[in-house]
């Protein structure tokens, strides 16, 4: 009876050694992960430590361009408002032009048949 307990004790302990052997393994497996994740996270805060003043200058030079880009703009709109009015008096000079030009030929022409 006792040779039984005995045995019953030991296949317990050895079962708990296994466990606390395992629980040994996962525990430095975590530290191993929270040591990645420490670094990991520190090199990223590293990297991005400057991004938000980076993004700041970055829309700061980009508002600069867009307000030295305003002049340029007013002058390249006047210059196509200067061109569209010149294609519309061109097309209101060729218009009239065949007009007159039409009148004159028939008016020869009428001269013409007179004599």
């Amino acid at each position: 009876m006792v040779t039984i307990v005995v045995v019953i004790n030991i296949l317990i302990s050895l079962i708990l050694l296994y466990v606390a052997w395992r629980v040994q393994r996962f525990k430095r497996r975590l530290t191993r992960i929270s040591h990645l994740l420490v670094a990991a996270e520190r090199s990223s805060h590293a990297v991005l430590l400057g991004a938000p003043e980076a993004i700041y200058m970055g829309q700061r030079n980009i508002h600069n361009l867009r307000q030295e880009n305003q002049p340029p703009r007013l002058q390249i709109q006047r210059l196509r408002q200067i061109f569209s009015l010149l294609a519309l008096g061109q097309q209101v000079w060729r218009s009239n032009f065949f007009r007159f030009r039409a009148k004159l030929v028939k008016k020869r022409k009428k001269e013409q048949q007179k004599t």
